[in-house]
């Protein structure tokens, strides 16, 4: 449990990041190979007519917004994968990770902007995408809140064996 408590939001980002990477390939396979996403077309829900406006490129060029998510769901990974497996102490990439999240986030509330202003119309992949980057920052900074537990003085044994956290939010200073 103690392990959990410890790696758990960095395990945690780096699932979300691999499912992200793989609806980011997804959708920008969809678009160089000009074939329709599996997505309603009628209603508000309708990816086709969303993927294919203008504001599913990065503004001036021709490449799809898929591709810069990829690349910010591939840095997540690897953000959380350096502060799980490379430098878990280090609490300078614990705080990274709330900013670059919220960086995400604040991209899709733009696009989610669009989205509902200008195009009348949502995405379904690209909400989930939004979702994603939501729960990521969300976690983050749930995580960054917590009592700083990188020493192993924070952690003691109870009677049965069970690692238990001592009380020391008192000690520490803000």
């Amino acid at each position: 449990m103690t392990y959990f408590r410890r790696h758990g939001a960095q395990i945690t980002y780096i699932i979300l990041s691999i499912v992200g990477v793989a609806i980011s390939i997804y959708l920008t396979i969809a678009h160089y190979g000009n074939v329709p996403v599996v997505c309603s077309t009628s209603g508000v829900i309708n990816c086709e007519r969303v993927l294919s406006s203008s504001y599913s490129l990065v503004p001036g060029t021709s490449i799809p917004i898929s591709v810069p998510g990829l690349l910010w769901f591939l840095v997540s990974g690897a953000l959380a994968f350096t502060a799980w497996k490379i430098r878990p102490e280090a609490r300078s990439l614990k705080i990274a990770e709330p900013i670059w999240f919220g960086t995400g986030v604040l991209t899709a509330l733009y696009l989610v902007y669009a989205e509902l202003v200008y195009l009348h119309n949502i995405c379904a992949w690209c909400t989930v995408l939004h979702i994603i980057m939501l729960v990521m920052f969300l976690v983050a900074v749930f995580q960054l809140m917590q009592p700083h537990a990188d020493d192993e003085e924070y952690y003691e044994e109870d009677d049965e064996g069970d690692e238990a956290v001592i009380s020391q939010v008192s000690k520490r200073s803000y």
